[in-house]
């Protein structure tokens, strides 16, 4: 009676281990511990000396995912980062359609049968020439095996649980068969906890790899763009990295979990991805009268020709009767003058950070002259749209294109809040889309001021901004150098354009060096 109850008791035990151990691999949420734990806990439910788990390969192979033996205080694979270094066991044999039933757990696998060997060197039917070449190096004796298939919720095969050498009273024994009913339903919980957490991984691969897919995308339509978008990641992971360490100021607490790690740079990736829809001939305008193509070689042939309309006057003149002498000086002035009129136009189109009112006006009056087109008329010398690009004061783009080149961060504002995210990934379109915006709300597109905008985008503003300034390959301006680049964001920083202490450890802690 006493016996009965006994084994009542822990049956009952096993039970609620059982039960314990199920609402774990549920919760659990990293692969390598997923498998350690489930590895680990049957260890315990049985009582084994040691064990092995394999995963099941895309080629149907049976790779070590990881192993432990505690006589021999080995520890494997999993967690430990310690590789397991033999080859995986093939399912199937090497036409690829028979079972290989030579190996335990490939018979294991392929028959979706437990199997309980009590002593490997008895067994009939079994290769086991490699656990006792193993058991000889080692100086140890591999002797009771149980050996259980992992199946997902449609009954297919993703791994293999393997226990060694049952213990009792420091002596090696078979697996008990009730036992193995116990890991049986261990077995059972965690194949759909593995798969669960593989189904996980799989989908957040494949989500990554999409939106790579996107930068990649922008980099086929403007290597430039797709340059930045490689860039601007690693400028944030850096600088999240140096905020996270700071141990004074505003944010010595600031922090973030795995979740929200994977978040950041989830949005990183996406920060641009409005500019799919830019125009190419806008996102990559190397000069203020590029388009399809450079315009300045239109503007070059209307100088050409007026040269040349002016040689056809000079000749004209002398053999009217005018006094060479005077008519080679007024030439030689005119040619002069056209000359550097096209020189300075020509300076004015590569652009920069600035233009004055004098060579604004210059453009206009350059504009306003005329020259002789092909049907006898005379037409100015620029057109309207012409002056009013040449006359752009910073850069290339002209104030409608510039409000083109900012609305990609009103499509991707829009492309990302229509996304459906999951809650672990809902701050995506904040932190992607606040990356043009200013601490005085003086950016775009939303205007918000500091105390709307989360800390990883203002992180990501500083890099943004750093990656533009420093970029050399750019095809419409040139990199700045690092001094300028830090007087620039120390000018922004001081007008309140980016966030100040943020600034303050971006330079402190080196980041731009180690970028």
């Amino acid at each position: 009676m006493d016996r009965e109850i006994d084994d009542i008791r822990k049956r009952l035990k096993q039970l609620e281990h059982l039960h314990r151990i199920g609402i774990a691999l549920g919760a659990e949420h990293d692969k390598d511990r997923l498998v350690e734990r489930i590895l680990i806990e049957a260890k315990v439910l049985c009582g084994a000396d040691g064990g092995t788990l394999y995963l099941r390969t895309d080629d149907d192979h049976l790779r070590f995912a990881i192993m432990r033996n505690d006589s021999l205080r080995l520890a494997l694979g999993g967690t430990t980062g310690r590789p397991i270094d033999l080859p995986p066991v093939p399912m199937y044999l090497d036409d690829g359609t028979k079972p290989n039933h030579g190996n335990v757990a490939s018979y294991c696998a392929t028959t979706q049968t437990a199997v309980n060997i009590p002593d490997a060197y008895e067994a009939e039917g079994f290769d086991f020439s490699g656990t006792k070449a193993f058991d000889e190096r080692n100086g140890y004796r591999s002797r009771s095996f149980l050996t259980i298939p992992l199946t997902n919720q449609e009954r297919r095969v993703i791994g293999v649980l393997q226990l060694l050498n049952a213990k009792e009273d420091a002596r090696t024994i078979p697996f008990d068969t009730d036992v193995e009913q116990v890991v049986v339903a261990l077995a059972s919980q965690a194949g759909v906890a593995l798969d669960n957490q593989m189904l996980l991984s799989s989908q957040r691969e494949l989500m990554e790899a999409f939106i790579k897919l996107i930068a990649a995308a922008i980099d086929d339509k403007s290597p430039y763009t797709g340059g930045h978008c490689r860039r601007v990641p690693l400028l944030t992971q850096l600088l999240t990295e140096a905020v996270c360490q700071t141990k004074e100021g505003p944010y010595a607490t600031f922090e973030l979990n795995e979740e929200e790690w994977y978040e950041l740079r989830i949005a990183s990736w996406l920060h641009d991805c409005g500019k799919v829809t830019t125009p190419v001939h806008i996102m990559d305008k190397a000069t203020k009268l590029e388009a399809i193509c450079d315009r300045i070689e239109t503007i070059r042939t209307r100088f050409e020709v007026c040269l040349q309309a002016l040689e056809a006057e000079h000749w004209r003149a002398v053999a009217e009767g005018g006094d060479p002498a005077a008519l080679d000086i007024e030439r030689a002035r005119r040619r002069a003058e056209l000359n550097d009129d096209l020189a300075f136009l020509e300076k004015a189109n590569v652009g920069g950070e600035f233009m004055t009112d004098e060579d604004r006006a210059r453009i206009h009056r350059i504009g306003e002259q005329t020259w002789p087109t092909a049907d006898g008329r005379r037409a100015p010398l620029l057109t309207e749209d012409e002056v009013k690009n040449l006359a752009v004061s910073r850069g290339t783009l002209t104030d409608d294109e510039r409000v083109v080149i900012n609305g990609h961060m009103v499509q991707t504002v829009r492309m990302l809040e229509a996304l459906p995210f999951p809650r672990h990934l809902r701050r995506v379109p904040e932190y992607a889309g606040g990356h043009h915006e200013k601490m005085d709300g003086t950016g775009y597109p939303k205007g918000l001021f500091a105390g709307d905008m989360s800390v990883p985008a203002r992180i990501m503003a500083i890099a943004d901004v750093f990656e533009a300034l420093t970029a050399t390959d750019r095809p419409y301006k040139q990199g700045k150098t690092l001094s300028d680049t830090m007087k620039i964001m120390g000018s922004m920083k001081r007008k309140n354009h980016l966030d100040p202490d943020l600034m303050n450890i971006f330079v402190e802690s080196g980041v731009y060096r180690r970028y």
